[in-house]
């Protein structure tokens, strides 16, 4: 039996060191700007009597948590393999994202409990503190969301900060309409019916978050990958009789890794089909770090399972 391995680093690390330093700096920008407006924001709520602002700026600080812990884990993420952890640190990427559905699905909890709270014991607000503070949360909010827009789509722990921003902005532009309503209309209930209506859309946003950093924990395929077709692209290969033992899971929330065996009877592989199989898997599937075992299909491992 022959063993063949090779490791897939189709990416350029100086490439991905930029991306991490991107990163980075776009956190730094959301951490300062956050905590400066929560300070502000719980100022204001306790001069303006607002209890809703006061929550608020709880929510926020919970955010900064949560931007915190992704920060750490994206760095975290950049920190060399050792002995023990022949990876890295790169899963702590998963426990992050998993973390933040988990501190986003608890936050929409306590401000659905304050609404409901309000919905039955409306009280008096300085509508003009609430609104103008709101909208400095609109801006602050939503412009350091946008920093994390583009990556979001690709990693899952950045997902979990950009949802948490894109959540507060959300919470801050329901507060000024209903700011605005309630000033002209005095309707104070409005407050709390916009508060259960921001909450179900936090948690419809969050679902997805939850459940895919609970898959990537559990070593499932990430979403964007279809092992099935994997698995096809491998037995197409000139010379592979049959594969087995093929796996593939999330190292992080933006790497993936694969294992296969590759049944080929009759011949193997030169380091030049290793490296354009490696190309050729982190072009079509993003896959990243790629193991391969050569087999000439003699023993009972495929016999076993019925792949030769």
């Amino acid at each position: 039996m022959g063993h063949n391995h090779s490791h897939g680093h189709g990416h350029s690390h100086d490439h991905s060191a930029s991306v991490y330093g991107k990163i980075n700096l776009s956190f730094a920008i959301a951490v300062f700007a956050n905590l400066l407006f929560t300070l502000l924001e719980g100022g204001y709520a306790i001069f303006a009597h607002s209890m809703g602002l006061l929550a608020d700026a709880g929510h926020n600080l919970g955010d900064v948590l949560g931007l915190l812990l992704a920060w750490g884990a994206n760095w975290l993420m950049t920190k060399p393999a050792k002995d023990r952890y022949s990876y890295g640190y790169k899963r702590s990427s998963v426990l992050a994202s998993l973390f933040n559905a988990f501190l986003l699905v608890a936050t929409s909890a306590i401000i659905a409990y304050e609404s409901v709270i309000k919905l039955i014991y409306p009280g008096q607000i300085n509508e003009l503190i609430v609104i103008i503070v709101a909208a400095i949360g609109i801006v602050i909010n939503g412009g350091t969301a946008l920093l994390f827009f583009k990556q979001n789509k690709h990693d899952l722990n950045i997902k979990g900060a950009f949802l948490h921003l894109a959540a507060d902005a959300l919470l801050s532009v329901g507060v000024v309409i209903t700011g605005i309503i309630v000033y002209y209309t005095g309707w104070v209930r409005l407050d709390a019916i916009i508060g259960l209506v921001i909450v179900a859309a936090i948690v419809i946003g969050t679902w997805g978050l939850l459940t895919q950093s609970l898959k990537l924990l559990l070593d499932a395929a990430p979403k964007h990958i279809d092992p099935q077709k994997v698995g096809a692209f491998l037995k197409a290969l000139p010379g592979v009789k049959a594969i087995h033992d093929l796996h593939i899971w999330g190292l992080s929330t933006r790497e993936v890794a694969l294992t296969a065996h590759l049944v080929m009877p009759n011949e193997g592989l030169s380091d030049a089909d290793f490296d354009r199989i490696n190309h050729q898997l982190l072009d079509d599937f993003n896959i990243h770090h790629v193991t391969l075992q050569v087999e000439k299909g003699d023993d009972e491992s495929c016999v076993r399972d019925g792949t030769c």
